[in-house]
């Protein structure tokens, strides 16, 4: 069943494109609010209400539920109506270091028939099908203004730009799928809609790095019924209640499995030295195997890589301690690695940053 996989893309885009660093300074969880299209971008053709107007009415109303919460930050890609474009989403989300990244959109069919609620995390697999739309959804790139610049060297037409590197978001899917099936369950058990399911796709694309991340497809603007209950205020009021108290409810499960702030206020005063434990910046990720000079890395001495599949990523720095690495990732940020991260490896195998700043704290 066809989904709005057009802006299926902009969610997955930013799966790969967020600076997803959880370690953050400050003890509030950072929500990431989407609303799907915008400005000239309308999004799903509809009888009712305009798709960008629906996912901008949710998106704020989750976000005013969610801001409630002291311990909670929302940021939004748009509060208005205005054209976003890839790049710049996950720019804001970089900035914003968030811990979750949630987009809200609406789904149509060729047909009146189909309706109920879908929920998408990325897959780490590919089949012929989610080949083809990739290939076929991916064009909505050449319609921003400078593509050629912020999307050097992708080619949605092929194949090996969309194969490969998806295993880079591995590390968050089962968090995105936690989440996912929260927001499926809430719809189908508490406003009694059809749930069509927590669905995979696997898309390439430039960037690469790593957040827990969901897109919402909240119903059929094509089906008369749906479609007149989510462009009402009622229907939007209710859906975004229920996909705040989701966020709330994972929230508090991943709370309970690690305090991530509180983890991070004892590691930055850590000078651990542990053998078993060292960091990364991540600062690259691609399909060609490039020398790790530093002509090639806007002059980073030290850069190593290490081959993925079909691709291939790239690190700087090589250090056991925390504060440290820290250190690295500024230096690479000052020399545009914008959308690079901290990794962490224990006895060469990597493992989530949560886990080896429990080893180095103990």
């Amino acid at each position: 069943m066809q989904t709005n996989f057009k802006y299926l893309l902009v969610f997955l885009f930013l799966l790969f494109s967020l600076n997803s660093s959880s370690q953050k300074a400050t003890e509030k969880f950072v929500v990431v609010l989407d609303a799907g299209h915008g400005g000239h971008d309308p999004g799903r053709p509809t009888k009712f209400e305009t798709e960008k107007k629906i996912a901008l009415n949710i998106a704020l109303k989750i976000g005013n539920k969610l801001k409630k919460y002291d311990n909670i930050e929302v940021i939004y890609t748009r509060k208005k109506d205005v054209f976003v474009e890839l790049h710049e989403r996950a720019a804001i989300a970089n900035r914003a270091d968030a811990d979750l990244f949630v987009s809200i959109h609406c789904n149509a069919w060729t047909t009146n028939q189909p309706y109920g609620t879908e929920t998408y995390v990325l897959s780490v697999g590919n089949t012929d099908r989610n080949m083809d739309v990739a290939k076929a959804e991916n064009e909505v790139i050449f319609l921003e203004d400078d593509h050629e610049k912020n999307y050097e060297g992708y080619d949605p037409n092929s194949p090996e730009s969309i194969i490969g590197l998806t295993l880079l978001q591995e590390d968050y899917t089962e968090q995105s799928i936690i989440l996912a099936r929260m927001v499926e369950d809430n719809f189908m058990h508490k406003l009694n809609r059809k749930s069509r399911g927590v669905k995979q796709i696997s898309l390439w694309v430039m960037h690469n790095t790593y957040m827990p991340s969901v897109l919402i497809e909240t119903g059929f603007l094509t089906n008369k019924k749906e479609g007149k209950y989510i462009s009402s205020n009622k229907g939007q009021e209710e859906i975004s209640e229920s996909i705040s108290e989701s966020i709330l409810k994972y929230i508090e499960t991943v709370s309970a499995d690690t305090d991530l702030a509180i983890i991070t206020n004892s590691s930055q005063n850590s000078q651990s030295n542990s053998v078993d434990i060292t960091f990364k910046v991540q600062i690259a990720a691609g399909a060609r195997k490039l020398e790790t000079k530093p002509y090639n890395f806007n002059g980073l001495r030290g850069v190593s890589s290490e081959s993925i599949g079909n691709g291939y990523k790239y690190f700087y720095g090589d250090t056991s301690n925390y504060n440290t690495i820290k250190k690295y990732k500024e230096e690479a940020l000052e020399k545009g690695y914008t959308s690079s991260f901290i990794v962490a490896y224990k006895n060469g195998k990597r493992i989530n940053i949560s886990d080896a700043l429990k080893t180095i704290s103990n």
